[in-house]
């Protein structure tokens, strides 16, 4: 059982906060959508597979494959029992590396334990539309009876880490500073679980720890070129934040915060402390963001390098134009559509791809308007 530490929140003023960079309105004529799929059971991840094929988690507890030529299949035999409760369920899926050679993958699901329910990390080997060999490599500890906040988004580093977001379970907030457990942490293992020797805290009772002081992030992606792992969480009303992840750092929830909380107390009335890290982007009010990618294709040629997030809350894709590490103008798309959007993906083909959230969600295409 991993360490629980009892800490007290503050409580404090927080006065409005703007975006940190300006939103334009973007011409829905900018683009062309195309539905793939639209009777998916609350979409939430996706993936491709080395053919140009998608993996996709259904929240209700399936995984499906899409194919350009047949459609969305049958859902993949042999799936571990979910516990869908809240924001539970089937989450992120992710393709190892070497799949061409080995066939493997892995997914973050919310799995039911003697005392609650916590994130956990399986792999599998897929053929034939069924999983085989499933194992669980990681496990959140300790289990709490609520169903929120799992985070769930993994991404692979440059060195075949596997980084594992994982939320701060809601009223368990405080413990987002206790490294003792993996409440409000991202955490980086091998694919076969086991610890890299250097991550940061070893010598601990939460070993897997690569960065802590998060709320819930549901974000997770590797730069394109610089290679650095970056994650995107949920504030609580406000404060939404993009974050560059540093191994041992402390991103200060709730000490250090954006935002209040939702019945308008205050939760912090600090946005920077000595020793925790600043936000590369932020939001006020929130857009609850889900899913990120950087834009590294050339069919959308001006987006190049940008950053691409989706927003539950205000129901659009949103474009960050950047230079280097700064954020410029942010524009929107799909926003008279007025669905949720839980992930984004940038295809093989430089296409891009979203998934709606919704009870009959869709997988659609996005291609740069004629």
């Amino acid at each position: 059982m991993k360490k629980l530490l009892n800490v007290k929140g503050l409580a404090v003023l927080l006065p409005g906060l703007l975006v940190s960079a300006a939103t334009v309105a973007a011409d829905a004529k900018d683009i062309e959508v195309n539905e793939l799929a639209t009777e998916l059971a609350h979409p939430w991840g996706m993936a491709f597979l080395p053919d140009g094929n998608l993996l996709i988690t259904e929240r209700t507890g399936s995984l499906r494959q899409y194919s350009f030529e047949d459609g969305l299949s049958e859902p993949v035999a042999n799936v571990p029992a979910v516990e869908a409760v809240n924001q539970g369920g089937m989450l992120d899926v992710q393709v190892d590396p070497d799949f061409a050679q080995n066939q493997t993958i892995y997914f973050c699901y919310s799995r039911k334990g003697e005392n609650g329910s916590s994130s956990s990390v399986a792999k599998a080997t897929l053929k034939n539309n069924a999983l085989k060999n499933v194992s669980t490599i990681f496990v959140a500890e300790p289990l709490v009876d609520n169903g929120f906040h799992f985070g769930c988004r993994l991404a692979f580093d440059k060195d075949n880490n596997l980084f594992v977001t994982l939320g701060d379970r809601y009223k368990y907030m405080d413990e987002a500073q206790n490294t003792d457990n993996h409440f409000g942490k991202i955490v980086r293992i091998r694919p076969d679980g086991s610890v890299p020797e250097d991550n940061p805290f070893i010598d601990g009772d939460a070993p897997e720890i690569y960065s802590y002081g998060h709320r819930n992030v549901q974000g997770l992606t590797m730069h394109p070129e610089t290679k650095e792992v970056w994650a995107m969480e949920h504030g609580p009303k406000g404060g939404d934040e993009v974050n560059k992840l540093r191994k041992g750092a402390n991103y200060g929830w709730p000490v250090i915060t954006y935002g209040i909380d939702y019945d308008g107390s205050t939760i912090s009335e600090k946005t920077k402390q000595e020793g925790m890290e600043q936000p590369v982007i932020y939001w006020d009010p929130s857009i609850a963001p889900s899913g990120m990618a950087f834009y590294d294709k050339s069919v959308f040629a001006d987006w190049k390098g940008d950053l691409l997030v989706g927003a539950l809350k205000f129901t659009h894709l949103r474009r960050i134009e950047m230079d280097g590490d700064k954020p410029g103008e942010q524009h929107e798309y799909l926003r008279d559509r007025g669905e949720r959007i839980r992930d984004v993906e940038v295809g093989p083909d430089g296409l891009i791809y979203v998934l709606t959230d919704a009870p009959k969600g869709k997988l659609l295409q996005l291609s740069p308007a004629n």
